[in-house]
């Protein structure tokens, strides 16, 4: 029986900055569960099959809601349903019966900690790298028990398309990184070529019908390498020397998105160091399953820029590929060979002390599964018996997460956003002496998920930001500031700090609410840059480097509305409140920061 967690940990190679409040993992007890729970999980299941087959690709996340309802022991069904007729009108009785019953049914499912657990997936990318992960370093049946890959087979087989492929998203067309990918992790996870009742062999077809895993995207051409059933000459540079220029360039990765910049510079360390894992029978068996042409006969060179139609959202541009074919018919021989091979020495060993301090101030959560998964092939790489990747190991339940359509890899959670817009939702209503401890409980998890320190050391010189007294999109311990976030949060500690504290609990320091305000994704937003995780950089020409086919726009920080009105409200509440506390600067952000478009 599977159980929902709720802020534990334990063992050598697991800390926490808040004792894991807003953590939420699965375990699976054989001997746990009554047969009626069992039967109401075998009856979400049959539920997502039907839907399935109407065309609806998303599940309702009813294990969580199964538990979390029964553990509550809040009864559902003392306030009857409130069911009105077509052209009947809606009466403020009836309005108010049915925002009640929303109210217990929001309590109900609220975890003990004060976050309301919920799943926060949908790529189809997340899963099978982490797989490929655990399966080169050999602890694939270390970390994930039999029950867990069960259930990780049904997930991916459950958003399997009708012609046999698998898309970017569950609800996607059919792409070949979803195809391959998903595919190379059910032979990794112990399914047959021929297993699924035939889905494997239509997985296969639809692969090759398209042009086999050749035409892979550039992201899925350097998973498939690290696995060994594809040739890393087959890949554009990813030349870590990038890291060794000083961050004044114009072109310096200091200068990019922190999740493009995070993601490439694990990749650069591998394709520095051309890493593959063992050539198992599986990843021959593999090479020979994925590819339309004998793998010894591929002309690797030529697929350097081969990209599925399906895939192809952002092609290459002419100064992209004159970049990446200089780079590889010129610099790479070059830095294969001595001397220059002592640079790319040096710039590897720059990558790694980036990575470690990336890892060490999230406490191994990273940025999100893309990174860690790459990360986790680095540290094996480099050193297998080091404690980076035993601590990689030890967060690895934070990303898993099960549901009525079977077990997926998540980003990382969406605690912390869920909590303000529910306890938002809660004050709104009106009613808030009727939600019992939900309020306080909810306050709790915001105050203990502020972030009450910048990163350690000198985090500028690893480009990363002043951070004490915002918040991230999950828990504290994740650490990556994100502005509207920051403003949600302020917003529900300055409305629960107007309530009775019987009602919502202690109110926060003062000092915390002009910490929040004095952190960078609030207080740049002054000089009205809206901005989602960190400072945007005005340099769009840094968007020519863009190496991705599937994304535009990844490589420089944007500016986004959403955040932007998050803000404002934040500052015209926090204003209303504490009007004294930086009242020049947020009455000039207030004003101009509205007449952005």
């Amino acid at each position: 029986m599977w159980k929902l967690k709720i802020a534990q940990g334990n063992g050598p190679y697991l800390y926490s900055t808040n004792n894991f409040v807003g953590r939420q993992i699965w375990e699976y007890d054989p001997n746990g569960g009554k047969p009626e729970e069992s039967q109401e999980y075998e009856k979400a299941r049959e539920e997502f099959q039907m839907n399935r087959k109407k065309g609806f690709h998303g599940c309702a996340d009813l294990f969580a809601r199964i538990q979390l309802i029964k553990e509550s022991g809040i009864d559902l069904l003392s306030i009857p349903p409130m069911r009105l007729d077509k052209n009947e009108e809606v009466s403020y009785e009836a309005a108010t019966t049915a925002v009640k019953k929303a109210l217990r049914l929001n309590l109900a499912l609220q975890a003990s900690d004060g976050h309301w657990p919920a799943e926060n997936a949908g790529p189809m990318i997340f899963t099978p790298p982490l797989i490929i992960a655990l399966y080169i370093s050999g602890k694939i049946d270390t970390v994930l028990s039999p029950e867990h890959k069960k259930e990780m087979i049904r997930y991916i087989y459950n958003h399997q398309n009708d012609d046999g492929g698998w898309g970017f998203y569950i609800e996607g067309h059919s792409t070949m990184i979803g195809s391959v990918l998903n595919y190379v992790a059910l032979r990794l996870l112990g399914e047959g070529p021929d297993d699924g009742n035939g889905a494997a062999t239509s997985a296969r077809k639809w692969i090759h019908d398209h042009g086999g895993a050749t035409s892979s995207p550039s992201w899925g051409k350097v998973y498939l390498s690290i696995l060994g059933a594809y040739d890393w000459d087959g890949c554009n540079p990813l030349p870590p020397e990038f890291w060794l220029f000083p961050s004044f360039l114009p072109f310096h990765p200091a200068k990019m998105w922190c999740y493009t910049r995070t993601t490439y510079m694990p990749m650069s360390y591998l394709y520095g160091r051309k890493y593959h894992g063992p050539f198992t029978d599986l990843v021959l068996s593999l090479r020979q399953e994925i590819h339309v042409e004998r793998y010894d006969q591929i002309d690797w060179n030529k697929t350097r820029n081969n990209c599925c139609k399906e895939d192809l959202y952002y092609p290459h541009t002419f100064i992209q590929d004159l970049l990446w074919n200089t780079l590889n018919y010129f610099t790479e021989p070059l830095m294969r060979g001595w001397p220059l091979n002592k640079i790319r020495q040096k710039a590897l060993q720059k990558t790694i002390k980036f990575m470690r301090y990336e890892a060490e101030v999230t406490r191994y959560i990273t940025i999100g599964i893309i990174e860690k998964s790459l990360q986790m092939m680095c540290w094996w790489a480099h050193d297998p018996d080091g404690d980076e990747f035993k601590h990689h190991l030890a967060r690895i339940p934070d990303f898993l997460w099960i549901a009525e359509d079977g077990m997926k890899t998540q980003t990382f959670g969406s605690q912390l956003w869920d909590c303000s817009f529910a306890t938002q939702a809660v004050v709104a209503t009106g009613m808030v002496e009727e939600y019992g401890e939900g309020l306080k409980k909810a306050h709790f998890y915001i105050k203990e998920s502020q972030i009450k320190g910048n990163p350690t050391g000198d985090y500028k010189g690893m480009y990363r930001h002043f951070t004490k007294g915002g918040w991230a999109f999950s828990d504290q311990d994740h650490g990556w500031v994100v502005s509207d976030c920051t403003a949600e949060a302020l917003k529900c500690l300055l409305l629960l700090s107007q309530m009775p504290t019987e009602i919502a609990g202690e109110k926060a320091d003062v000092e915390s609410l002009y910490e929040a305000v004095n952190c960078p994704p609030l207080s740049t937003s002054m000089d009205f840059l809206q901005h989602s995780g960190k400072p945007p950089i005005p340099h769009p020409y840094l968007e020519m480097l863009n190496p991705s086919e599937l994304f535009a726009d990844i490589v420089v920080e944007q500016e986004h509305v959403e955040c932007t009105t998050s803000i404002i409200q934040s500052f015209v509440l926090f204003k209303s409140l504490h009007p004294d506390y930086r009242k020049e600067e947020i009455e000039i952000s207030r004003g101009e920061s509205c007449t952005i478009p």
